[in-house]
């Protein structure tokens, strides 16, 4: 299974979401995971090395690649389709490569915020997406989003998104997020990831795996 996390805009969390995600499937659910870390700044792989150098259990594979290197392992990703392969994505549209990822997944995980500019942001990356792969099951979670405060767009976002995939339960935002690494995750992270994962796990990973 191949599940992609991205949005074409910068600063949605990303690479945090993909890791905490990775964390959630091996240590909760047992399941086999290979991150590949394709984003610009491959700050997984830099958390992923740093841990090892601390001489921690590595629960995951992190592999550092860019977008052109994907057709050469796309043939050993097919041939594990019980092993769930999570694609860290740049943050951009504007590259050919992209269509052979986009082809290839069964998931496609999208964190955005309740403003203009990343509704506007996702909303073109998403579309692009569905038109190259019409199966996919796009998942767009509302990502680190404060409590106090009245996002005025909310309702008007969920309906839009909602005409292209599904948006999830939100994740709120904590100040330990960036405290995550490849080994372990917060516990006041991890008890606000649980109910959005939770439900991406029982109602789109496990009935694949």
């Amino acid at each position: 299974m191949v599940i992609i996390v991205g949005n074409q805009k910068g600063g949605a969390g990303k690479s945090t979401l993909t890791l905490l995600l990775a964390n959630y499937l091996t240590r909760s659910k047992d399941c086999k995971v290979t991150v590949l870390d394709m984003d610009y700044q491959q700050s997984i792989s830099q958390k992923f090395e740093k841990a090892k150098i601390l001489e921690n259990a590595e629960p995951y594979e992190v592999l550092a690649y860019s977008l052109a290197d994907f057709p050469e392992m796309e043939d050993t990703i097919k041939s594990s389709p019980k092993d769930i392969v999570l694609i860290d994505l740049p943050g951009k549209l504007d590259d050919d490569g992209l269509i052979r990822v986009f082809k290839a997944a069964d998931i496609a995980v999208c964190p955005f915020s309740y403003d203009e500019f990343s509704f506007e942001s996702t909303v073109p990356f998403a579309l692009v997406l569905k038109k190259i792969n019409p199966d996919v099951q796009v998942l767009f979670v509302p990502n680190r989003i404060k409590a106090n405060v009245k996002y005025e767009i909310k309702t008007e976002v969920n309906e839009q998104l909602n005409q292209i995939g599904i948006v999830t339960a939100v994740i709120p935002d904590r100040i330990d997020f960036q405290r995550a690494n490849t080994f372990q995750t917060p516990l006041a992270v991890h008890a606000a990831i649980v109910p959005v994962f939770s439900h991406i796990f029982q109602d789109y990973i496990e009935p694949h795996l």
